[in-house]
């Protein structure tokens, strides 16, 4: 029974592997990245429940208790908030790259995409 006392590392793996298989098995542009947004949350997820201790509060000192067994870790909360910093930059890096690739090719497949590209340069 220990997948019930860790049911939030479970759901993050099921959330990562439902990511990385529509990143692979999808040809669509935006399904893939979706795929790749789902991964990045998913290990957000991790991250955060990895770094949570059930009975402590948030690194904020209140009534001058400075006791370190009083408070989380902080790390994993600013590696969370980093992370998401960097993930929503390379979603709107991939969003507009994708856009460029629909006005030239107007196609979102990436197997047409590559027929495309390859008659271009045999010609």
């Amino acid at each position: 029974m220990d997948f019930l006392t860790n049911y939030v590392e479970l759901a993050a793996m099921v959330l990562f592997g439902i990511g990385f298989t529509t990143l692979l098995l999808h040809k669509n542009m935006i399904k893939k990245i979706i795929g790749f947004s789902i991964m990045d949350n998913s290990i957000f997820l991790f991250l955060a429940a990895k770094g949570y201790i059930e009975g402590r509060t948030a690194p904020i000192v209140v009534d001058g208790v400075q006791s370190v067994e009083a408070y989380i870790n902080p790390i994993p909360a600013g590696l969370v908030l980093t992370g998401i910093v960097v993930s929503v930059s390379v979603t709107a890096v991939m969003l507009s790259l994708t856009i460029r690739l629909y006005r030239r090719y107007h196609t979102l497949d990436i197997d047409e995409i590559t027929a495309q590209c390859r008659k271009e340069d045999d010609q």
